[in-house]
């Protein structure tokens, strides 16, 4: 994919990256440091792919000070190369933004405001109550439902759904197939069966947010789900009614937190984490992929961890009894020891 060609100079200038090599050399992409070649950027962030720099034929690398001297190419030095990277690419690659105007087909209730800076997308539904903000993008066949809020400069994919009542911040990303604001799971046990437990609250999520595709956020029971701001959710997630997800957390694929949980600001959660409800996760914690996250994390660490399916009261029983294995095993290291020596 071609970029826009800016010289290197331009680039350590907009990074605040200290440049070595030639500053008017044109660099119009990116591309892997297994495959750059003149005119394009790579960079260095994992040990993994060392190997690959000496061979390099790209135009610059973005690389830490410590890789500089095995570099043969032209380089930018940075503190944290994958993340200028970021940066770069969003420079050479950036987004296309449609133009702003209503396409015919759009339905939009007549009491809606539409900023002239908004781009509406064929086959979109807007009903009323609907505030949009300035520079907004809502795509192909979106569904804003009534009293919704959509922030300045978010973009909606197409497909996207907000449901009544529902609030996304500014300068958010939505993917095709999001859902913000469906019923929570809530049904009370009867005789008869399940009655269902109106799901009476919205959903409030802050600005800078970045939500996958086909990921689920539940409406609150009584009161809000709240996502706070620059939190990024990857595809397939579900977020359960009541629950909140603080600032700057980043959570990946197919995980599924359960109602109620609290997660705090700038944690990671690995794919496939399953998160039971009512717990809370600290500030800072890291949980690993496949974890089953069944009681509250109160200190920050890397938590770990998951077991077989078994008969419920068994599986709680060797589930407390995992927790005192290297206790158990200490002991009997002990006592071979102890043994041995009797033995001489």
């Amino acid at each position: 994919m071609s970029g826009s060609a800016v010289t290197l100079g331009e680039l350590a200038d907009a990074l605040g990256l200290r440049l070595e090599g030639d500053g008017a050399k044109e660099i119009r992409r990116v591309a892997t440091i297994q495959s750059a070649g003149p005119g394009e950027l790579c960079f260095l962030a994992n040990e993994r792919y060392r190997a690959h720099l000496s061979a390099s034929r790209a135009g610059a690398v973005i690389l830490d000070e410590g890789s500089l001297s095995a570099c043969p190419v032209d380089a930018l030095v940075s503190d944290n190369p994958y993340a200028d990277y970021a940066r770069a690419a969003a420079l050479l690659h950036p987004p296309r933004r449609p133009e702003a105007g209503v396409h015919p087909s759009a339905n939009i209730h007549p009491d809606v405001t539409v900023p002239p800076t908004a781009h509406v997308a064929a086959g979109a539904v807007i009903e009323e109550g609907v505030i949009l903000g300035e520079s907004v993008v809502v795509g192909a066949g979106v569904y804003l439902g009534h009293f919704c809020q959509l922030g300045g400069g978010s973009v909606l994919a197409p497909r996207v759904v907000i449901g009544a009542h529902c609030r996304v911040g500014r300068n958010c990303v939505l993917h095709p197939g999001v859902v913000i604001g469906a019923d929570g799971f809530g049904f009370a046990p009867d005789k008869q069966g399940w009655v269902k437990v109106p799901q009476l609250g919205g959903v409030q999520i802050g600005d800078r947010v970045e939500i996958g595709a086909n990921t689920t956020v539940d409406r609150g029971a009584i009161e809000d789900t709240i996502i706070e701001d620059d939190v990024k959710l990857d595809n397939q997630v579900q977020v359960a009614h009541n629950v909140q997800i603080g600032a700057r957390t980043a959570i990946a694929g197919c995980t599924a937190i359960a109602g109620s949980s609290r997660i705090g600001k700038g944690c990671m959660i690995a794919g496939g984490v399953g998160i039971a409800g009512h717990l809370s996760i600290v500030d800072g914690a890291v949980v690993t992929a496949m974890t089953l996250v069944s009681r509250s994390i109160t200190e920050p660490g890397v938590y770990s961890g998951s077991l077989p399916m078994d008969d419920s009261a068994a599986w709680r029983k060797n589930s407390a009894r995992f927790r005192k294995l290297d206790d158990l095993a200490r002991r009997v290291t002990a006592l071979e020891r102890s043994e041995k020596q009797k033995g001489e």
